[in-house]
């Protein structure tokens, strides 16, 4: 049943335990972690350089400052830079969790301090004075400001982060304190000014990072809880539309995976209380329609809600594979054997929806998926049917046809859902999958305007050549007429059902070519089952 979430639907932690488990020390979801990633490679890039400009440069500049000191003067700096780089280095090693890499920039930003500490410390001899005044220490180290940018850059529980902070202020104390017995500076206090001048202004910045930690770690708590829709967690964002957003999600209790479409009522008109709620009636009964359907080629769907800022989101199986769209973007059209098997399936799923009175409305290669199905392969799923409407229904309160306009994708619209024709019925789909058919064999477009109205004039006035004078593998002649026939201006003239196409489809030359045996030796080539993302 459809429920009302009680969080905002947007996203969370990348581990976090689905049973009530305590949960780990890194707050933050795992793209926010990714780029924390980014961030700790820019630091630690930028720490090498200014470390480099700011202790070596002005030896290579300056010929009076350009003297051959100890070793022990500039080797804590060169170290300094080499750690930097190899932290950079490490970030961008594949197969790392982002939380090692992390915990390696905690590490780094305590070495980092004590690389400052000692290059501020080795050629001082005595505490700055003020005039008359007598000794005024030495100024704040350039330590404090790493500290404070680090406990931003690293997202980490407060307790963790104090930690790092203590040891990474505690190197400039320390680096006076053993500087004259290993020769970097000679200066000797007592223990009061000691302690106002390097201890006490640290022990500040100390609280000011444990302050800011303490903000982040709530920041933290606050996106995951965001992230939660009901039962689920969303943990990865799989992709992004025109309608809506596409996450990986996790169920508190059960371990399997799940993926949650999230949609806004703006993006279908709703723009005041009246007609959200006639928004929301619709979205319930055609997602409790779509939930009954039972094709196996059909996306199946969990669950479904409305969150508390009026999102709308459906719970649907996660898939291992490729969207028609992304299989020709990355691997070239497909040979006319595997187009057929492909689309009598998507036939099947169609079938099934519009003998239920269903149309889909927006059919197009992104929204038919080939993936690995327990043992199968190229086994097709027809996903979102977010913009479906009941075929030949009389124009009632709760479709807010007019409020969304046409709806689909220009590319693979029907002329009669270009003009927004309210008898808009089965046989819309089937020009659209013809549409489908076309990028298949072609790996472009039937019409590909300037413009999305160019496009959807071309759909409504222009007649289609044959796939196959575009198509670089070869198209049979029959495949040719069962695509054009798909892409008739007139309804009438096209096959007249799903189960129709599909007999043509199978009773073309050659359409069994494509065998079980020839998908499966594709599918270990080009996404091998050890390449499947495991559970979590």
């Amino acid at each position: 049943m459809a429920h009302e979430s009680r969080h905002e639907p947007f996203l969370i932690d990348e581990g976090a335990p689905a049973t009530g488990a305590p949960r780990p020390s890194w707050t933050l979801p795992s793209d926010l972690l990714a780029e924390s990633v980014v961030r700790l490679r820019v630091l630690a890039l930028l720490y090498a350089f200014v470390f480099f400009m700011a202790d070596f440069l002005p030896w290579l500049l300056f010929a009076e400052i350009r003297v051959l000191a100890p070793a022990v003067h500039w080797v804590p700096g060169a170290l300094s830079i080499v750690v930097a780089l190899c932290v950079a280095g490490l970030t961008k090693v594949r197969g790392l969790p982002d939380r090692a890499k992390l915990l390696a920039g905690l590490v780094f930003q305590v070495l980092g301090s004590v690389g400052i500490a000692a290059a501020e410390s080795h050629n001082i001899t005595a505490p700055m004075r003020y005039g008359d005044s007598g000794d005024g220490g030495f100024g704040l180290s350039w330590v404090a400001p790493w500290v404070m940018l680090f406990t931003i850059v690293v997202p980490t529980r407060p307790r963790t982060a104090a930690v790092a902070a203590l040891a990474s202020l505690s190197a400039v104390p320390l680096a006076f304190v053993v500087g004259p017995a290993v020769g970097w500076n000679a200066v000797s206090m007592q223990p009061g000014p000691f302690f106002f001048a390097l201890v006490f202004p640290n022990l500040l910045v100390f609280v000011m990072a444990g302050v800011g930690a303490r903000v982040l770690y709530r920041l933290g708590t606050a996106v995951r809880e965001a992230r939660e829709l009901g039962s689920y967690r969303l943990a990865e964002r799989l992709g992004q539309g025109g309608m809506g957003e596409v996450w990986r999600a996790e169920h508190r209790m059960l371990a399997r995976p799940a993926a949650i479409k999230l949609m806004r009522p703006a993006l279908f008109g709703a723009r005041d209380a009246e007609s959200r709620d006639l928004l929301v009636k619709r979205f319930e009964r055609e997602a409790q329609a779509t939930a009954l359907l039972r094709s196996p080629h059909t996306i199946e769907l969990y669950d479904f809600g409305v969150a508390d800022d009026g999102s709308f989101f459906y719970v649907m199986e996660l898939l291992d594979g490729f969207d028609l769209d992304d299989m020709v973007s990355r691997f070239g059209p497909l040979e006319a054997p595997r187009v057929i098997h492909l689309l009598a399936q998507a036939c099947e799923s169609l079938a099934e929806a519009h003998e239920a009175g269903l149309i889909h409305r927006d059919v197009k290669p992104a929204n038919v998926y080939a993936c690995r199905y327990a043992r199968a392969v190229d086994f097709v799923k027809l996903l979102d049917f977010g913009l479906v409407t009941h075929g030949g229904a009389a124009r009632d309160d709760t479709r807010l046809t007019a409020a969304h306009g046409a709806g689909g994708t220009p590319a693979f619209m029907s002329p009669e859902q270009a003009l927004a024709d309210e008898r808009l019925d089965a046989r819309s789909d089937i020009y659209s999958l013809g549409c489908v058919a076309y990028w298949l064999l072609t790996g472009s477009p039937v019409f590909g305007g300037r413009s999305p109205v160019e496009t959807i004039v071309m759909h409504v006035k222009n007649e289609p050549g044959p796939p196959s004078r575009r198509a670089e593998l070869p198209v049979p002649p029959e495949l040719d007429a069962v695509i054009l026939s798909c892409l008739a201006k007139d309804p009438a003239r096209r096959p007249q059902t799903a189960d129709a196409l599909r007999a043509r489809l199978e009773a073309v030359p050659g359409a069994g070519a494509w065998t079980a045996d020839r998908a499966r030796r594709w599918w270990d080539a080009h996404r091998p089952p050890a390449a499947i993302p495991p559970s979590p």
